[in-house]
């Protein structure tokens, strides 16, 4: 130990610790000065401004400034396919040479989903589903039918569109629906051989009223007298709802 102190007074160890301080110091700032050439430290560039323009022009912007890039795509209705919406790092950003630039663009090819079920369903929810599923709703057709303002069919293209079907997103699609009115017209019922009573259940069930009376021959029960004759007849056109049906009723076979 005593020999050791010694030493440590010595020239010679000086001479060593001196070396190897200044060997040291050489290595780290033969790394540090190594690092920034490497990582070609205050050596960056701008990020351009790429949103709204075509891809290929992004791209010819991109290889003439030495970046990388790579593309991600996405589908929007109405929006001008090969437009870039997105990029990452942002404008005017400073970054390192040949740094990737992260693209997102808008597809060219619109993704098909599975058209959902709008029959019996309401107007109001009919367009949220469509709105949600990324279609968009076209023409809308009423037809008589006693439902007021719900979808009775839908059409694509003057087809029918049946639920579960594939379609373009942002496909136009047209709905039929109910006017809340019913049919303004109905068919005449075939009376004949039915009694004034179940003539005037049959005449209520088909909106139609009961006209005149008559009884043709002897009739000795009137309840037991069914129809031989009526007016409008079965065979003739649709009468509006409410139409009297005029009946001539008998007890003879």
């Amino acid at each position: 130990m005593v020999k050791f102190l010694k030493y440590l007074r010595t020239e010679t160890f000086r001479k060593h610790l001196i070396g190897a301080l200044i060997g040291l110091t050489a290595f780290f700032l033969l790394i540090i000065f190594g690092l920034r050439t490497y990582t070609r430290h205050n050596e960056s560039v701008v990020v351009p401004n790429l949103r709204g323009i075509s891809v290929d022009e992004a791209i010819k912007k991109l290889q003439a400034e030495g970046f990388e890039y790579d593309l991600d795509s996405v589908y929007q209705v109405d929006a001008k396919p090969g437009l870039v919406i997105e990029q990452d790092p942002d404008p005017e950003t400073k970054v390192k040479k040949n740094r990737t630039l992260y693209l997102t663009i808008i597809t060219r090819v619109a993704p098909e989903v599975a058209f959902p079920d709008l029959v019996e369903k309401t107007f109001v929810e009919a367009r949220a589903v469509l709105n949600s599923y990324g279609l968009k709703l076209g023409d809308t057709t009423y037809i008589p039918d006693i439902a007021r303002d719900v979808v009775l069919d839908v059409k694509f293209g003057n087809e029918r569109l049946n639920a579960g079907r594939p379609i373009p997103k942002g496909s136009i699609v047209d709905l039929v629906l109910g006017d809340g009115r019913g049919d303004n017209e109905v068919l005449v019922p075939d009376l004949t051989g039915l009694t004034l009573e179940q003539v005037k259940f049959a005449l209520q069930g088909n909106s139609l009223t009961l006209g005149s009376v008559n009884y043709m021959g002897l009739v000795t029960d009137t309840a037991r007298a069914t129809v031989v004759s009526q007016t409008p007849t079965p065979t003739d056109p649709k009468v509006s709802i409410g139409t009297p049906i005029n009946v001539a009723l008998t007890n003879q076979q």
